[in-house]
Formats: structure tokens, C-alpha cells, sequence
């Protein structure tokens, strides 16, 4: 048994997987990624299934030493500097750790969270069904808590295939999409207005159970409280104070605040990615556009195969560079007649 044995690591990292769906009727919040693609991306790269269970990575550095065997991993989130024994390591791509190497990660850049997946699975007693960590609650396995320094991910011995990299489309920055409602009616138009035209940020106070948005204050028509209701990732809680949370994973599966509007599923990885302090916008798509860009999502994870690449086809096209000129008008060192200004 090979293992993958945490050096160091920062907090809000922890195992998760794909959640608990169909957990929540019982009052059992369904926790998992929050940034699924990352997630389904960085097990593809190593042969799991997409929502199988993997190290989500905070915003801070980790290091992780192979132990007993060799260790296939996949990154992929947010890119960070990654190197193996010195030598670097891309992002969205495969890599192997022989018996006690070490994988450095720096901090992210442009995200909050990345994903390891280990080849072959982490080793771990499903709890409802899944490994996915909520640390309030007390589920999760191996660690039913954020991972710490000395933990062990038990896994097989990498199988040896050749490395991979995956071609991802690239997320353009626009506005986070949303549908308004459940009770988007307790809010008058003019502050429906204000939500959709004013520029948000993510409060630092931020965590997996909700994001804190820093901007104007989001008036009600009829007070603060509802009479409590089910919730979805995603869910724009309005309190009294005014100031909106967007319930992410680790969120109590009904709530007693107005919910104005809700981010769609296809937007959501990207809203759990955005960095503190950053500012944004939101953006009021209709239901059946929701729906469609749903499916579309869907369509993507499963897509994921078939977008890996060889190492090999990632190498620079030389001729392609020489040809492309991208330096603009070339010129050569060591003939003069490109470069030197002719004498009058």
C-alpha cells in the first residue's frame, strides 16, 4: 500500500468528492467540492471517476512526500508554482511521485482552491455515502476535519501510465450568472436593481458554509424572516443587516432569510473561486437559460477524456513560432543589413 503523506499544508483544505446527493431531505448538508470541474478534472487526469474523492487545496502552500510506492497524482483549480524534486510541474496535468518524493505547492494565483486527485482513489470509510469532509458535523473520512501536517492518504501504488495533460476551455471573466428567487417578491424592484448593478466583493470572514459579500445594503419590503425553507448551493441569503451570503457546501440545508436570487450551477465553481476583496457582478439569466447552461456543464465533465493530451503534444511548435513572427518585425544578431540604419 502506497500512501501520500501530508509534509505541510494550510488551512481550509480537506478531502472532498462529489458530496452527499439526496442527503439533504434528511437534514444532512451535502458538503463535497467547490469547484466541481476542478475536482472532476484532476481525477480524469488519473483515471478515477470525476467526482471521485480528492484533496481540495486552500489558498495556502502544501507539501506531500510518497511514502511506500510510487504516486500518481492530478492537479488541476486554481494554478499555483508546483514543482517535484525541483523540477516543475504543470497545472491540469499528471504527475508521479517516486518513493520520497515530495511535491511542493505554492499559493494559488487567480483562484482559491485546487485539487490533487491520487491515482486509484484515496483509501477512506464512505460516511452517507462519501468521504467529502464537514468538519462542524463531524463527517468526512480518512480526516473528519481539515488535514494537518503528519496525515496519511492511503492509495495503491501508481500503475505507471504515461502522463497527461487536459485541455479546459477558459473561463471568461464576466458577471456571476444568477435566476432570481425563491423570494425574490420580499424585495422591491429598485433593490433588485441595486443587487444586479452594484459591485460586489467576498468578505476574508468567508467559508465553506457561505461567502459574505461586501457592497450595498439590500432592503426587504416585510422584515428579514421567512418561515425557514430548503437551500441549494448557491443560495443568496439576504439577513437583516442587509449585506447578502451566498450558501456554499457546508450550508444548513434550510434557512429563515429571504433567498433574492440564486447563482446557476454552471457559474458556481467559478463564484467559489473568486479571490477575497476581488470585485464582481452579478448578471439575472432566465430559468430555461439556467437550465441550458446546465447541460451544457454537464456535458463538459463528461467531455473530459476526451479533451487529455500526451506530453508530447503540449511541446512548442517551433517552426509555428518562426513562422508566427510574434516578435514583430524580426531581425538577425549576426547580419547587420536587418538591424544597422543604412549610411547616407
Amino acid at each position: 500500500m502506497s500512501k501520500l503523506v501530508v509534509t505541510s499544508i494550510g488551512p481550509a483544505s480537506s478531502v472532498q468528492d462529489g458530496g452527499r446527493p439526496g442527503s439533504q431531505r434528511y437534514g444532512l448538508t451535502p458538503s463535497g467540492a467547490m469547484d466541481r470541474l476542478a475536482l472532476a478534472a484532476a481525477n480524469t487526469l488519473v483515471g478515477n471517476d470525476p467526482f471521485a474523492a480528492a484533496v481540495e487545496i486552500g489558498p495556502f502552500g502544501a507539501t506531500f512526500t510518497a511514502r511506500g510506492g510510487a504516486v500518481r497524482v492530478g492537479l488541476s483549480g486554481a494554478p499555483r508554482n508546483a514543482d517535484i524534486g525541483g523540477r516543475a510541474v504543470a497545472f491540469d496535468s499528471s504527475a508521479t511521485l517516486a518513493e520520497g518524493e515530495t511535491l511542493n505547492l505554492g499559493f494559488a494565483r487567480g483562484g482559491s482552491f485546487s485539487y490533487l486527485a491520487i491515482e486509484h482513489g484515496i483509501e477512506g470509510e464512505p460516511m452517507f455515502g462519501s468521504l467529502a469532509v464537514n468538519a462542524r458535523a463531524g463527517l468526512g473520512s480518512p480526516y473528519p476535519r481539515p488535514l494537518q501536517s503528519g496525515d496519511e492518504l492511503e492509495t495503491r501504488p501508481a500503475s505507471g501510465a504515461a502522463e497527461r495533460r487536459i485541455d479546459l476551455p477558459v473561463m471568461a471573466d464576466a458577471p456571476i450568472r444568477v435566476v432570481f428567487g425563491p423570494q425574490d417578491d420580499e424585495f422591491a424592484e429598485e433593490s433588485k436593481r441595486l443587487f444586479l448593478d452594484s459591485e460586489w466583493k467576498i468578505s476574508a470572514t468567508s467559508d465553506r458554509m457561505g461567502f459574505r459579500l461586501e457592497g450595498p445594503v439590500i432592503r426587504h419590503l416585510h422584515g428579514h424572516n421567512i418561515v425557514s425553507d430548503g437551500t441549494v448551493n448557491g443560495s443568496i441569503q439576504v439577513p437583516g443587516v442587509g449585506q447578502p451570503i451566498v450558501l456554499m457546501p457546508d450550508r444548513g440545508t434550510s434557512g429563515g432569510y429571504p433567498k433574492i436570487a440564486t447563482v446557476i450551477t454552471a457559474d458556481f465553481g467559478r463564484f467559489a473561486q473568486m479571490s477575497a476583496g476581488r470585485p464582481f457582478r452579478f448578471e439575472a439569466v432566465t430559468m430555461a437559460e439556467a437550465q441550458a447552461e446546465a447541460r451544457a456543464f454537464r456535458d463538459l465533465v463528461r467531455s473530459l477524456p476526451d479533451r487529455m493530451r500526451g506530453m508530447e503534444d503540449f511541446g512548442l511548435n517551433v517552426e509555428a513560432l518562426q513562422d508566427a513572427n510574434v516578435a514583430g518585425q524580426a531581425v538577425s544578431a549576426v547580419d547587420a543589413e536587418t538591424w544597422q540604419a543604412a549610411v547616407p
